[in-house]
């Protein structure tokens, strides 16, 4: 298969597992008897960006985002795709690998942040990428960001995981594990993000099929056990304690995706659309 046909399947399989997790959201929506479902259910407005304006037609491509606020479920999900082309400034190319002496490159990708009305419900992150210089890879991952951790929703997650990895491989859920232990981690609050899950980078085993699959298996296994988790507890009714704790929460989780994510680092690098970058933001916080 050659680079343009990769690029194509994996573009188109970002864009379907947008669909089918926007579709699973608006369902936990249409369900939810909590104290807001006197609300109408939220819905998802789609938004295209484009890149291809810029002046100096070194960049192209775009994206949409798919946005959902206020609804009875979700106070702000992002559920973002994108694929875009250009060049890497000289200083960001040195950093990407295959880019040093040729700094070209093609990204796709899906991103999805959810912040949550109930503070009992937990937050959550995803996002899989497909990244071409000279050389290509996959990447990305799943972490539960819970303002009140709960031990089984954590367990529940992570079991759904380390099944996804040891389908592909024995070795990926240790590795992938402590990753994402490592990587979400804020080193000035001395403190992990949230509860962890699965991160994995530079994914090219010299078997693209399998890294692809593996690829759409972390989607497919995100769009089973999160919504899974939100039914859990959407309908739970909460304290003011308990928002307090969970504004307070989002500071923190605001602090590490704009001191440390790398993923807004090559966002803003690259020329991408700054509402879709900074999507991940939480619509309400706190600082004490």
């Amino acid at each position: 298969m050659d680079i343009d046909s990769k690029k194509q399947q994996a573009a188109e399989w970002f864009k379907t597992l947008r669909d089918q997790i926007c579709a699973s959201f608006e369902e936990l929506e249409d369900k939810s008897a909590g104290s807001l479902s006197e609300r109408e259910p939220g819905r998802f407005e789609q938004k295209s960006w484009d890149r291809t304006n810029q002046t100096d037609g070194a960049h192209g491509g775009g994206g949409v985002m798919s946005i959902m606020r206020g609804g009875r479920v979700f106070e702000k999900v992002g559920v973002n795709i994108s694929t875009v082309f250009g060049t890497f400034s000289e200083e960001f190319a040195k950093n990407m690998p295959g880019a040093a002496h040729d700094p070209r490159f093609f990204a796709t990708g899906i991103s999805l942040v959810a912040h949550m009305n109930s503070p009992r419900v937990p937050a959550v992150h995803m996002n899989t990428r497909f990244i071409c210089t000279t050389k290509n890879w996959f990447g990305g991952g799943a972490d539960l960001n819970a303002p009140l951790p709960n031990s089984e929703d954590t367990k529940d997650f992570h079991t759904a995981f380390e099944g996804c990895c040891d389908r592909h491989d024995p070795d990926y859920y240790a590795k992938f594990k402590k990753w994402c232990d490592e990587y979400f981690y804020i080193p000035h609050r001395n403190k992990a993000r949230g509860e962890g899950g699965i991160f994995y980078d530079q994914l090219a085993t010299n078997d693209w099929n399998a890294d692809f699959a593996f690829t759409q298996d972390v989607g497919r296994t995100f769009n089973d056990i999160y919504p899974a988790l939100v039914a859990r507890h959407m309908n739970e009714d909460w304290t003011s304690e308990e928002r307090e704790q969970q504004l307070v929460y989002r500071g923190h989780y605001a602090e590490f995706n704009l001191a440390y994510d790398r993923g807004t680092t090559f966002g803003l690098k690259t020329g991408g659309n700054v509402e879709a970058i900074l999507m991940s933001l939480p619509p309400e916080a706190k600082w004490p």
